[in-house]
């Protein structure tokens, strides 16, 4: 087991500005410290006490009491840091927590890092490095998917996938140094067709992981929304709508909105991130232009582009002029479009929306866009009406159904890298296996692909680790 430090660490634990502060204290000396400052109302000394047991008492400085405290006890190694930890419960006073975390400097602590303690937890053996890094998942996470997405990686679940895939490389390993232990009886252990075989299953499942990235990295940051569409159609009045809260500023003059005006809400348990943007037209006005160029921009990084057109005076909406907008916009290819058809409320009859779907459609089409247009839906930004439609529209757009089926998803940066340096070490090695690479060749290149599948979860591949594969999988000289 890697040891962490051996001095003590203090720090709070929660927030300012609540009821209750709670200050952690872990390390060697985490008890005799912290009851260099703690009187308890019973007998006995904290140093005495066992593990996951509660003690009511003073914060004393000198003859001053601080304030009236619960501290709880956790022996090493069943504490959430591995070592001996202290949590001392007070008052949320900013005032008190400061004079505790004074005393506790004082008497021998030294002020925590930002992370520490989960990085002793790491260290010290409760937890590998994904885990480490789900714990600020957690802490960040703002509905019920990013939260599910955390807990599913902090339970253990996502390492366990990371180290079925590298018990099975390593398997392959102990296979080609087996025949290298071998070499003079010219005996071949590792079937290479069998090898290319499992390379190629691994390797479509390295695949299958990081495709998943685009999925944890939209629930993670939010899915990016664009309403979009020309001056005076209502844009301001939907993002109000959807957030239902005043969010954009509302006028009946066109162009008002000369930047990009951005508000999170969640719907369905994942958060979006509407943006609310200028109307898109020809104008000489600088500011206006700047505000345009924004709006494109922010269309080119959205997920769902809400494009929003009114009716005309003669109560025909432009499907032409709305298909030319959109064919200068910079959309990607995986981008989601939705027609919205808004004040609906102040047309006596209604038009037949999958007609003009199909109209956008053919224009889309016409003007050779790559878009996946995903329909027209009739709107009053106004008066509500279609809001709670278009609500259900946009849940229903994002696929979420992976992360409460428990699957493995990935969400960060550095995994999705180590997964595809993983991916080209086993393509190498497959590869090599058609130009008759040695044994021992072949062995390098997949060991570089366990390496990074490993440093996922903060692992190392030692010599033990093959000599364990070898001689639990096969009987040798029997």
């Amino acid at each position: 087991m890697r040891s962490a430090r051996n001095d003590t660490i203090a720090a709070p634990a929660t927030a300012s500005g609540g009821a209750l502060s709670v200050i952690r204290v872990s390390g060697p000396q985490a008890l005799e410290i912290t009851g260099k400052i703690f009187s308890p109302a019973s007998a006995g000394k904290l140093t005495d006490s066992t593990g996951y047991t509660l003690h009511y008492g003073t914060i004393k400085d000198g003859l001053d009491i601080v304030d009236d405290v619960i501290v709880s006890v956790y022996r090493a190694p069943r504490s959430y840091t591995g070592e001996d930890m202290a949590e001392i419960s007070c008052h949320g006073s900013s005032y008190i927590t400061r004079q505790i975390i004074r005393l506790l400097t004082a008497a021998g602590a030294r002020a925590a890092a930002a992370g520490e303690f989960t990085m002793r937890a790491y260290l010290n053996g409760k937890m590998d490095l994904s885990q480490a890094e789900a714990v600020a998942g957690i802490i960040a996470s703002e509905d019920k998917a990013s939260h599910r997405l955390a807990m599913n990686q902090m339970k253990g679940g996502y390492s366990g996938e990371f180290r079925d895939l590298r018990e099975r490389l390593l398997e392959l390993v102990s296979l080609l140094e087996l025949e290298l232990d071998f070499s003079e009886e010219d005996v071949e252990f590792a079937d290479r067709s069998r090898l290319t075989g499992l390379m190629g299953k691994i390797s479509v499942r390295i695949t299958s992981l990081a495709a998943s990235y685009e999925l944890g990295n939209i629930i993670k940051e939010g899915v990016p929304v664009v309403i979009a569409g020309e001056p005076n159609a209502g844009k301001s009045t939907l993002l109000n709508a959807l957030v239902r809260e005043d969010r954009a500023m509302v006028s009946d003059i066109a162009g008002t909105t000369r930047d990009v005006i951005e508000q999170t809400h969640i719907i369905g348990g994942v958060r979006f991130r509407f943006s609310d943007t200028a109307g898109l037209r020809e104008s000489a006005d600088v500011l206006e232009n700047m505000g345009m160029e924004r709006a494109r921009e922010a269309v080119s990084k959205a997920k769902i582009v809400l494009y929003i057109v009114s009716p005309g005076p003669e109560g025909e909406y432009d499907i032409a002029a709305a298909s030319g907008q959109l064919r200068e916009l910079p959309l990607s290819a995986d981008t989601t479009v939705f027609l919205l058809l808004n004040k609906a409320d102040t047309l006596a009859a209604l038009p037949d929306t999958g007609q003009i779907g199909a109209r956008f459609v053919k224009s889309l089409a016409y003007d050779g866009m790559n878009v996946d247009f995903a329909g027209t839906l009739k709107i009053s930004a106004k008066t509500g009406e279609g809001i709670d439609s278009l609500r259900e529209t946009l849940s229903s757009a994002v696929d979420t159904s992976a992360v409460f089926r428990g699957e493995t998803v990935v969400t960060s940066s550095r995994h999705l890298e180590a997964l595809m340096l993983s991916k080209d070490a086993l393509d190498r090695a497959q590869n090599g296996i058609e130009a008759g690479l040695s044994a021992d060749l072949l062995a390098e290149e997949i060991r570089d692909a366990i390496y990074h599948l490993a440093s996922i979860a903060g692992q190392e591949i030692t010599p033990s680790d093959v000599l364990q594969s070898i001689f639990s999988r096969f009987c040798i000289g029997k």
